[in-house]
């Protein structure tokens, strides 16, 4: 097969990097983890830490079995699949494999592109300047906003009616607006308790 067909049938996939580590955000933040970050991304946040990973092309395909047999390795049964953008690419194979093995999927996503692949646990992070699609709105789990300024706010307001009524909320700074934001998040969550505050705590542990 070629790469492109090998890349439309989700049999292989731009992988930047995997690595076992402590889940550091979210709902999840604590829980190890073995994460497959897959290169590209069109969405292209202005604060985005892990920037190198938009160009899909600096990223040669791993074929996916091979990245099955990665996470194989390790002591983790679960897997955090992010980007860059992950839903650029088909990955129902990738995710049924892993349950063949008895793996649980979780996904990290600005819900911008289709939803393809089975997963225990949809994490959505919608971005105002590439909204998500109406789909994936009720099949997320976790809705986790990014605060960088107090727009931000009402932008994570706006849709949640489009979320299911158990989906968990989170308000989350930007790393680099962490000390001037984190007091207003503070007070907006205590006014607003249906909020909870996702720190990315991996940072402040010094890990991946």
């Amino acid at each position: 097969m070629t790469d492109l067909t090998l890349l439309e049938k989700g049999l292989a996939l731009p992988l930047m990097e995997d690595f076992y580590t402590i889940q550091g955000e979210g709902f999840h933040t604590g829980k190890p983890a073995y994460f497959t970050r897959i290169g590209g991304c069109d969405v292209g946040c202005s604060w985005c830490d892990v920037k190198e990973s938009w160009n899909a092309s600096l990223w040669p395909l791993t074929k996916t079995d091979e990245i099955v047999k990665r996470v194989l390795n390790n002591p983790s049964k679960s897997v955090v699949v992010t980007g860059g953008e992950p839903l650029m690419y088909n990955l129902d194979y990738y995710c049924s494999e892993l349950k063949i093995k008895g793996i649980k999927t979780f996904l990290e996503t600005s819900g911008s592109h289709p939803l393809t692949g089975e997963w225990d646990w949809i994490c959505l992070s919608p971005k105002k300047f590439s909204p998500p699609l109406e789909e994936i709105y009720n099949k997320a789990d976790e809705y986790k906003v990014i605060i960088q300024s107090r727009g931000d706010f009402d932008w994570a307001e706006k849709n949640l009616t489009r979320l299911r009524k158990d989906c968990k909320l989170f308000l989350q700074p930007e790393w680099s607006k962490r000390k001037t934001m984190m007091q207003e998040i503070v007070d907006y969550v205590m006014e607003n308790p249906k909020w909870h505050i996702s720190l990315q705590s991996h940072k402040y542990m010094g890990i991946p």
